[in-house]
């Protein structure tokens, strides 16, 4: 059995992103740090460990194709982690807002 990673920072080609909305079977509307929103999915395997709801912080990672529109949800971000984030300066309270 694999476990979660506890902690994550972003990598390249990843961004952090906002919850919006969420859709239904794994689906999401994300506001990433570029201030773009895509329609994010939390990959099968991912999906037992990763329980999303509205207004989490979560590490997307936008498609190859179409990487304007689409990504796919990586992990997850407890309320704890958040303020590590800011000091990095990974994102700020603006992508919070709507």
């Amino acid at each position: 059995m694999t476990e979660a990673p506890r902690f994550r920072f972003p990598k390249k080609g990843e961004m952090i992103g906002y919850v919006t909305q969420l859709l239904g079977f794994g689906r999401m509307y994300v506001k990433c740090t570029d201030n773009r929103i895509r329609l994010c999915q939390v990959k099968g395997s991912l999906s037992r460990y990763l329980w999303i709801s509205e207004g989490d912080l979560v590490l997307v990672r936008p498609w190859e194709i179409e990487h304007e529109k689409k990504a796919d949800v990586l992990f997850k971000y407890d309320k704890n982690s958040w303020q590590i984030l800011r000091d990095k300066g990974l994102f700020n309270d603006s992508l919070l807002s709507s």
